[in-house]
């Protein structure tokens, strides 16, 4: 009768010291090659070692007065807790092999022990095959995507302009080879739009899928966004054309009346108004000599006749003297460079009308 106290005190005194232990994560996953982090506490004043083990084999020791007790391997190490009012230790396995995974157990050394698991997977790669696509508007087209060294099976997803596609739109085939995974995977969609197709590979340990992205042209979309552009360059050109051949014309005007006038410019250096020498002879003004005998009537000579046209509204004909009759003088020419002409002895006069071109 006597055991039986005994037995149900020391019963709950276990129980107690169980309550006081605890590890944390109960579950980790990691991708190889991270770090492993696990935390082990106790408010259990009395225990003296602890001791930390992957599967069944013990990697590192710590001591309650000495603290770590130096390990065989450089990628297994732990440090002491901070702001934590009980004895808590954190173990941290660096580089992560996949031969970690399993059972990590924290032992106190007599008192109590607490098992947790650690999953290692494996990061592998991914790609969408081909490049650059483009299509005409409704045009189906085919995408591959494929996923190879991963561990364990993992998870694909497409995706179109940013939004997830059905799974029902593309098929998945895998493959297990050495303990790897390889995914494939197709994709038909109608080209409806131009955008960015992403291939989505993930783990449940990876914080962000892998991606593999290839862009998408639709034709028709192109020329529809160019309509716009084509119809303004159209009317600047048209425009453009129109003012040119205003130019054109105005110049060719310009050259015209240019050429017009410097034809004109020969005459007109013949013609001259007397106004403007206050009433003084051609002759004074031209610096040459008067000719006694011009006439502005029966003019022969054609060059004469439009000189005398010209310049008949501003001269004055009654400045012409009287000479005797000619018995004989040269014949009138454009050409004649001096005349010769006898005069009668008589008193007798008339009028001689006569213009010498020089």
């Amino acid at each position: 009768m006597d055991i039986l106290p005994l037995l149900v005190l020391f019963l709950s005194w276990q129980t107690k010291v169980r309550t006081k232990m605890k590890l944390t994560p109960a579950s980790l996953m990691v991708v190889r090659g991270d770090e492993a982090k696990f935390t082990c506490s106790t408010s259990y004043t009395p225990w003296t070692a602890m001791t930390w083990l992957l599967g069944d084999r013990p990697v590192l020791t710590i001591s309650k007065q000495d603290g770590v007790v130096p390990s065989v391997n450089p990628n297994i190490t732990a440090v002491k807790c901070s702001n934590s009012k009980t004895d808590c230790w954190e173990f941290i396995l660096r580089s992560t092999e996949r031969n970690n995974q399993g059972q990590v157990t924290c032992d106190l050394h007599l008192i109590d022990r607490k098992m947790a698991e650690l999953f290692v997977q494996e990061k592998g790669s991914v790609r969408v095959f081909g490049e650059s696509k483009l299509a005409f508007k409704g045009e189906s087209v085919l995408f591959q995507c494929q996923a190879a060294g991963w561990y364990p099976e993992p998870t694909l997803q497409w995706q179109v302009h940013d939004k997830k596609v059905s799974q029902d739109e593309y098929n998945i085939s895998v493959k297990e080879m050495e303990n790897f995974f390889t995914v494939s995977s197709n994709l038909s969609i109608p080209a409806e739009r131009s955008s960015v197709v992403d291939c989505l590979v993930s783990v449940s340990a990876l914080k962000a899928p892998l991606k593999s992205s290839i862009n998408l042209t639709v034709v028709a979309e192109v020329l529809e966004e160019e309509d716009d552009c084509t119809v303004l360059v159209a009317v600047s050109a048209s425009l453009a054309a129109l003012l040119l051949l205003v130019l054109l014309s105005l110049c060719t005007v310009l050259c015209y009346r240019q050429r017009r006038k410097a034809k004109k410019s020969p005459q007109e250096a013949v013609r001259f108004d007397q106004s403007v020498f206050g009433g003084s002879s051609v002759a004074e003004a031209t610096g040459g000599n008067v000719n006694q005998g011009f006439s502005t009537e029966d003019a022969t000579d054609v060059s004469s006749s439009e000189v005398i046209i010209g310049t008949r509204s501003q001269m004055n004909f009654d400045t012409f003297h009287k000479v005797p009759h000619v018995v004989h003088s040269s014949s009138l020419s454009l050409h004649t460079e001096g005349q010769t002409t006898e005069f009668q002895e008589d008193n007798t006069y008339s009028i001689v009308r006569r213009i010498t071109t020089v």
